[in-house]
């Protein structure tokens, strides 16, 4: 979970791992290649027409975080437009290093909150 988010980042319920999870790792292994992406409200809109099922952005999210980190589907990747499965190494490292590059500007807004605390904190005084 995530402080402060505990509410939309807790861990795969029961119902998540064993009745969505199924149901997206199939429907996201075809999505092979950047010109079969799938966003993420049509994944939600998928799953409520198809399936019946209602789901928020956040948990959509949290179950792909889970089927990246478990490696489910190998390359599995996104982009401004959605998600889909890499076709080659050079989309999969496109990928990693706007991973490195989202990393780096959270890094650098939490460093700016270390540099100015002692001045936030005179202030509320």
């Amino acid at each position: 979970m995530i402080k402060n988010f505990d509410e939309i980042t807790y861990e795969l319920t029961e119902f998540e791992k064993f009745e969505l999870l199924p149901i997206m790792l199939k429907a996201l292994s075809q999505k092979i290649g950047s010109g079969n992406v799938v966003s993420n409200k049509q994944m939600k809109k998928g799953l409520l027409n198809i399936c019946g099922i209602k789901v928020s952005d956040a948990r959509i999210r949290k179950i792909i975080h889970h089927i990246r980190v478990k490696q489910l589907i190998k390359g599995l990747i996104a982009n401004s437009k959605g998600y889909y499965v890499a076709e080659s190494k050079e989309e999969i490292q496109t990928f990693v290093d706007s991973l490195q590059q989202r990393i780096n500007s959270i890094e650098t807004v939490k460093m700016s909150f270390f540099e100015f605390l002692p001045e936030t904190i005179i202030q509320s005084k």
